[in-house]
């Protein structure tokens, strides 16, 4: 078996909470139609704060090993392409965070679909610029 080293933890911590962040909200945006459809009008509500206890501790998780992350490269050693990509992650990473936040806390039905969608999109474009930096270095 290989011997795990620092570097393969935390990007499998990094991975794993992304795996929370981005696929939780995947499963939600194709649970609560379902719900919807079948009149249990409580039930988005329960699952989506049932899911903000997991989402929101593995975001911060994500904000932890993404600075780690950094901390290991030296991005001024790195060539434009990856620090164009690494800025576009950033700001993605934002824009998640900021639109589900407030989809949290939203209350007008615009609040919660604009916040919901921005920040689905806004984690799948991170997690894709993510895999384009791992792959690409």
């Amino acid at each position: 078996m290989l011997a795990p080293n620092w570097n393969m933890i935390r990007l499998f911590l990094h991975v794993l909470a992304a795996t929370v962040w981005v696929g939780g909200q995947v499963v939600l945006a194709g649970l609560v139609p379902a719900f919807r459809r079948r009149g249990l009008d409580m039930a988005p509500r329960i699952a989506a704060r049932a899911y903000a206890r997991l989402a929101w501790p593995a975001f911060g998780v994500l904000l932890i090993t993404g600075v780690w992350n950094l901390a290991a490269v030296d991005v001024t050693d790195t060539t434009s392409a990856y620090q164009q990509t690494l800025l576009v992650k950033l700001l993605l990473v934002a824009v998640s965070g900021g639109a589900a936040a407030v989809h949290s806390v939203g209350r007008s039905k615009l609040a919660l679909a604009l916040g919901g969608a921005l920040g689905l999109l806004g984690a799948l474009g991170a997690m894709f610029c993510g895999y384009l930096l791992t792959a690409g270095s």
